[in-house]
C-alpha cells in the first residue's frame, strides 16, 4: 500500500527522517526534511488557503524538534 501525501516535496523526506532508525543516516534525512519544511513555510503566501498547509508545515518541524531531541540525543549517547 502506497500513502498518498498532499504535500510531497516535504512530506516525503520527514516520513524518511521519522522511519529511519539507521544512526549514521538519521541526522542527514532529519536535516534534509527540516530545511524543506523551513524553506516551504518561507515561501508559502500568508493568505487564505494555506492554512491547512501551514498548520502541517509546524506540526513537521515539532516532529523534526522531537527527533533532534529525542532519537538524535539518544543515539549520540550510544555512539
Amino acid at each position: 500500500m502506497t500513502l498518498k501525501l498532499k504535500y510531497p516535496q516535504w512530506q516525503e523526506p520527514l516520513a524518511a527522517a521519522i522511519l529511519e532508525f539507521d544512526a549514521q543516516q538519521l541526522p542527514s534525512k532529519v536535516q534534509k526534511a527540516e530545511e524543506l519544511i523551513t524553506y516551504r513555510i518561507q515561501e508559502l503566501p500568508f493568505d487564505t488557503g494555506n492554512e491547512e498547509e501551514r498548520r502541517l508545515l509546524f506540526d513537521g518541524l515539532s516532529i523534526i524538534r522531537n527527533l533532534k531531541k529525542d532519537r538524535l540525543a539518544f543515539l549520540d549517547g550510544n555512539e
